[in-house]
């Protein structure tokens, strides 16, 4: 006996929007690829200035390369760049994706802004109008905006998914990064409310916390003082999430709705 094409690719036909997709080491690319394997049309953003500016840097192939990738596993693949600062970049992203494909199931928002306050200086110290500002633009209100114009143009056909992504800020304190844990607590808190006022239009939503994972910016030192906390004996990978993202998307996750769910490994907070 075979295999139908719908078992082995349960998503054929589906068509998902994932924002921050612009290194091949990140969790973006990591869903994209598992959701590509699954049959999904993909239309992704990225924004490789904001990494050219961080210490990671950006992906030595490009956009090409990261396309290339996804369009061999099969489908198509789609994206556009897009600053998030720009208060009408969402609408135009999922306006592009909409053109491309006709319609878009699933909604996945990856991307973030976040800068660390330097090493040994008051943690409050740079805490800049500015820097508040960006983190909260770029990761709560292009978020907000991002799931209201998909909202929109989804039609409540079987399949409507939002995904959002936080960092596990209401685990554990972040004191190096504190806009950045304020604009996340914010996705945390509306994942709820983003759920009861969505379910009615076919859509779930739900909030994932990949944990530490390892995509390229932690240093050697800060990579091994947390391996003492994780009792896998790693970090986090992007398929880590990937898989756990992939699932919520599926129809087996259809009853899955509102939802902030921990992927960490287990990791010791003592």
């Amino acid at each position: 006996m075979t295999m139908s094409t719908q078992s082995i690719r349960p998503l054929e036909g589906r068509v998902a929007l994932i924002t921050g997709v612009s290194r091949r080491a990140g969790i973006g690319f990591g869903v994209a690829k598992r959701l590509a394997c699954d049959g999904v049309e993909l239309f992704v953003q990225g924004w490789p200035s904001y990494d050219r500016e961080q210490p990671w840097g950006t992906d030595s192939g490009g956009m090409k390369a990261i396309l290339a990738e996804i369009r061999d596993i099969g489908g198509r693949a789609e994206h556009a760049e897009a600053d998030f600062l720009n208060p009408a970049a969402p609408r135009l992203v999922v306006a592009k994706a909409v053109e491309a494909f006709g319609h878009i199931d699933i909604l996945i928002v990856n991307h973030a802004y976040s800068t660390r306050h330097p090493a040994g200086a008051l943690k409050t110290d740079s805490l800049s109008v500015e820097e508040i500002d960006r983190h909260l633009l770029v990761n709560v209100r292009a978020s907000l905006l991002l799931v209201a114009t998909f909202a929109h143009q989804h039609d409540g056909r079987p399949g409507g998914r939002v995904i959002l992504m936080t960092s596990g800020r209401h685990l554990a304190p972040m004191p190096l990064e504190l806009a950045y844990a304020a604009s996340k607590g914010a996705l945390h808190q509306l994942t709820a409310s983003l759920s009861d006022a969505l379910i009615d239009h076919g859509i779930t939503v739900n909030t994932v916390n990949p944990g530490g994972t390892d995509t390229g910016w932690p240093s050697p030192e800060e990579r091994q003082a947390v391996l003492s906390r994780l009792p896998k004996g790693r970090w986090g990978r992007p398929d880590d999430a990937a898989r756990l993202t992939a699932w919520l998307v599926s129809d087996e996750a259809e009853w899955i709705t509102g939802q902030v769910i921990n992927s960490e490994g287990g990791v010791r907070r003592y």
